[in-house]
């Protein structure tokens, strides 16, 4: 079950596009987001597969980004881990 209120406290890059999540009530999952990028129809979405340009996230009111939201994800995505699925919330309980 997802809390109510969650946030990202920190972020590491583990890897070709893969990064480690704390988020504040103690959870970690390390989510790779190169299948997300690599099935993503729009080319600017597609251009964050740069090493470079998928470096430059930061945590900006406990989400995730990149440039001015160029690229974000919900946080109920990223605290299960779930790019690519997209089952309703009460599912994952």
């Amino acid at each position: 079950m997802i809390p109510s209120i969650i946030n990202i406290v920190a972020v590491e890059l583990v890897g070709d596009c893969r990064l480690h999540l704390r988020f504040d009530d103690g959870t970690d999952q390390v989510v790779d987001f190169k299948p997300f990028l690599t099935n993503a129809l729009h080319r600017d979405i597609r251009a964050h597969l740069d090493p470079e340009r998928f470096a430059k996230f930061r945590i900006e009111y406990g989400e995730l980004i990149w440039g001015d939201y160029d690229l974000c994800f919900p946080i109920a995505d990223l605290y299960l881990n779930r790019l690519e699925k997209h089952a309703p919330l009460d599912a994952a309980a």
